[in-house]
């Protein structure tokens, strides 16, 4: 899930950079989503981790 993060934060790089600026805003609106939920995830699993004493 981190990986397609990356992935749309390079695409919403390269677009802005050619000046699309509705697809760049879009791209980086999903990498921003689509990173949130890698870290709830994240957390969640540490926490159950803890919980099972591993």
């Amino acid at each position: 899930m981190l990986r397609w993060a990356l992935i749309f934060l390079v695409v919403a790089i390269v677009a802005a950079v050619l000046g699309f600026g509705g697809i760049a805003g879009s791209a980086a609106g999903i990498a921003k989503i689509i990173f949130g939920v890698f870290l709830v995830l994240l957390v969640v699993s540490l926490v159950m981790n803890m919980v099972r004493g591993k």
